[in-house]
């Protein structure tokens, strides 16, 4: 099933089928419950003058295979910013939550552009996409990764974070417009920072996840995007992290930060 599918969805009937191929353990994917979630934030305002500035997801629990259905609010909508809160249902049980501000643009003096820049990316033709028999999980077949720097989760490293290229993969994904749903989408599908410490197997997962965005979308589904995601700090079984995400042209298009649970 096409993600395209899965947004009409969204938008036509009430209980949305789960498509096939993005278990994350024996869960759905995270980064595709949080490309849904947004995609009925958007379709609910519906008003393509007002971007989306910002969103935040609390993933409650976990979500399975089953039928799931959204509910949105329009919390408050002013001259420039519209708030909205859509919940993710199922089993009876709010699972997922977002809430997303959308605004529209104005003319403001205050301009401040003290963004990081990328590291250095090989070239995509220099690049080893990790093969599909390496044991990750079912999700990450729907996309193309290459680590540039760091190491692989589970490799026992002495140190945090990592760098790399990442896109949906071409056989599997038409090519079309991107939507901020893919971003999303796109953008979780990266381990947490910790992962290459762990020496074995261990679950974690995401707790909270706030992404700004900055610059506009002009982007194909199949274009290559770049990565990087470092480590603020892990202790007691939290991590907190915060993510780039930058074009093929070095343009900064979305900042995540991450509060994850780990248990290794």
């Amino acid at each position: 099933m096409q993600l395209t599918d899965v947004f009409s969805q969204i938008e036509q009937q009430e209980w949305v089928e789960m498509p096939t191929g993005w278990l994350q353990g024996r869960t759905i994917f995270g980064g595709l419950v949080a490309g849904m979630l947004i995609h009925k934030a958007t379709v609910t305002i519906n008003d393509p003058l007002k971007k989306l500035l910002s969103c935040s997801i609390t993933f409650v629990g976990p979500v399975d295979r089953a039928q799931v259905k959204f509910t949105a609010e329009i919390l408050r909508q002013g001259k420039s910013v519209t708030t909205i809160e859509v919940r993710l249902w199922q089993n009876d049980a709010v699972q997922s939550i977002l809430i997303a501000s959308f605004g529209s643009q104005r003319e403001s003096m205050i301009q401040v552009d003290l963004a990081p820049q990328p590291p250095n990316f090989p070239a995509l033709d220099q690049i080893n996409i990790i093969p599909k028999y390496l044991p990750f999980p079912e999700c990450v077949q729907n996309f193309q990764l290459a680590w540039t720097d760091g190491h692989y989760p589970i490799s026992g490293s002495k140190n945090p974070d990592f760098a790399g290229l990442c896109r949906f993969e071409p056989d599997l994904h038409a090519q079309r417009s991107m939507t901020l749903a893919d971003v999303l989408t796109l953008m979780d599908v990266w381990p947490p920072g910790v992962l290459p410490m762990f020496k074995k197997p261990a679950p974690a997962s995401s707790l909270s996840w706030h992404v700004t965005f900055i610059h506009p979308l002009h982007h194909q589904l199949h274009d290559w995007f770049k990565y990087q995601v470092i480590t603020d700090h892990a202790e007691h079984g939290y991590v907190t992290e915060h993510a780039y995400l930058w074009d093929s042209e070095n343009r900064l298009i979305a900042i995540a930060r991450q509060t994850v649970t780990v248990f290794a």
